[in-house]
């Protein structure tokens, strides 16, 4: 049972994040969530690519938000088991190409605890 809610929780995501709903998206993960990316890595190398805390993850996606106003995600595979999601999604942005990214999202109790970001 665990599975379906998790996946469900990945639904949400993938509507808050191609909605641009930073609310909706924060609302989904722990007060003291990880997240790594490698963009946050090249972007603000002073982070290693982490962030960790609600704050900062608004300060991130807010920035991106506002920097990539057509960032869209189209997930592609999503398989959940009872403490992560592994989520194939393609990242589109007008005027850039297509990128292939993978991300796992892990969840507690109903909340997201730590993601991590994978592409090329």
């Amino acid at each position: 049972m665990k599975s379906a809610t998790h996946e469900a929780i990945a639904l949400k995501w993938f509507d808050a994040f191609n909605t641009h709903n930073l609310e909706a998206l924060l609302a989904l993960y722990h007060d003291d969530a990880r997240h790594f990316s490698p963009k946050l890595k090249i972007r603000k190398p002073e982070t290693n690519g982490y962030v960790q805390g609600k704050t900062a993850l608004r300060s991130w996606w807010l920035d991106a938000f506002e920097r990539l106003p057509t960032l869209n995600y189209n997930y592609t595979t999503l398989t959940a088991n009872d403490e992560r999601v592994f989520m194939e999604y393609i990242r589109k942005v007008e005027n850039e190409e297509d990128m292939l990214v993978a991300e796992v999202l892990e969840i507690r109790d109903g909340m997201i605890v730590a993601s991590r970001v994978y592409h090329g």
